[in-house]
């Protein structure tokens, strides 16, 4: 037997043993909170609640409890100077939505989640602030049809 098929085989072995290291992503946001060790919950209350759906369809409302997750302490400073605008956006997307069976699934509600965030952190780059939040929790999401 030759040594050119066991340095192969001894090769590939390191390449699959290794390259799950490079492989695994984090999200952007767990990666900004593990290099400040600082998280910060800012609750939005009271509660959210509006009415979603089409127009003519069946009235339904929606109420949605959320808090932003901030990895600076500075944050809820800005946060909280621009409350009142942070909650209109939030009630304007929530009253945007059209797709209320949408709502009720997981894929439905992240991809709220992520437009929510989108919107917060544009208003607070629109303000100069200089602040960003991490994420956007539901702590209570109630769709009643």
């Amino acid at each position: 037997m030759t040594h050119q098929p066991k340095f192969a085989l001894f090769g590939l072995i390191l390449l699959f043993a290794l390259a799950p290291a490079g492989w695994a992503e984090e999200a952007p946001d767990e990666e900004v909170t593990e290099k400040s060790g600082f998280t910060d919950y800012i609750a939005m209350d009271p509660a959210f609640v509006t009415h979603v759906g089409g127009p003519g369809g069946k009235l339904t409302y929606l109420k949605a409890s959320v808090s932003l997750r901030a990895s600076q302490k500075s944050t809820r400073a800005a946060v909280d100077a621009h409350m009142p605008r942070l909650r209109h956006e939030l009630v304007m997307l929530f009253g945007e939505q059209t797709d209320t069976d949408k709502l009720t699934t997981m894929d439905g509600q992240q991809a709220l989640r992520e437009e929510a965030k989108s919107r917060i952190n544009g208003v607070l780059e629109e303000q100069h602030t200089g602040e960003a939040i991490t994420g956007v929790l539901f702590t209570e999401f109630v769709v009643q049809k």
